[in-house]
């Protein structure tokens, strides 16, 4: 079994480099280029599951790049940034100089949208992992950058923090595998279509 992993097309929010998690932002007239270039890899080829995030930045992605019927997965949305949801790294810096996400974590935002930890993430793409894993065939995931790079550590048994080693563009592809028979492996990483 492979899981191939698609990184949705840009959207103004990922061009000008703000966290975007639960807000839900369209592509960009690039990002449906960059979605419909995936389809190369995935048109005509048949799945075993089909993931998808909710939103419709990763929603559209998966249309535009022929992967058919799929199922709309609530844990592959991305990380919920808090009180950080819309703001860039180096406007945050301008506060907490140094600061790192994955280090450093999110500010809560209200009551009703607090955030969350990458340890909370973990969790959910060890739920998404498991549906992977019963699957009989190959894998088709179309999510966001930090939630991939997450999954992706725990597909190779690393802590959820370790996503972080995991740098990710957008309308990219990545293929998660085996060797061995059994022992997972990252065969191929942020690859332009």
């Amino acid at each position: 079994m492979n899981v191939i992993l698609l990184r949705h097309g840009e959207t103004e929010w990922s061009r000008a480099g703000r966290h975007t998690g639960r807000t839900d932002l369209p592509l960009t007239p690039h990002g449906e280029q960059e979605a419909r270039a995936l389809s190369r890899l995935v048109a005509g080829r048949s799945f075993a599951l089909v993931l998808v995030s909710p939103a419709q930045r990763a929603r559209r992605t998966a249309e535009l790049a022929g992967a058919g019927p799929y199922e709309v997965d609530p844990d592959l949305w991305e990380w919920d940034y808090g009180g950080y949801e819309g703001v860039s790294t180096a406007d945050i810096r301008r506060s907490r100089p140094g600061w790192y996400v994955w280090r450093d974590g999110v500010v809560p935002g209200d009551e009703a949208h607090p955030g969350e930890t990458v340890e909370h993430v973990g969790q959910r793409a060890d739920k998404v992992l498991a549906r992977i894993r019963s699957a009989d065939g190959d894998v088709l995931v179309v999510a966001h950058a930090h939630m991939l790079r997450v999954l992706t550590a725990r597909w190779l048994g690393l802590p959820a923090d370790h996503g972080r080693y995991f740098r990710l563009e957008t309308g990219t592809y990545s293929v998660l595998g085996h060797e061995h028979g059994d022992e997972p492996v990252l065969l191929r990483w942020n690859a332009p279509a």
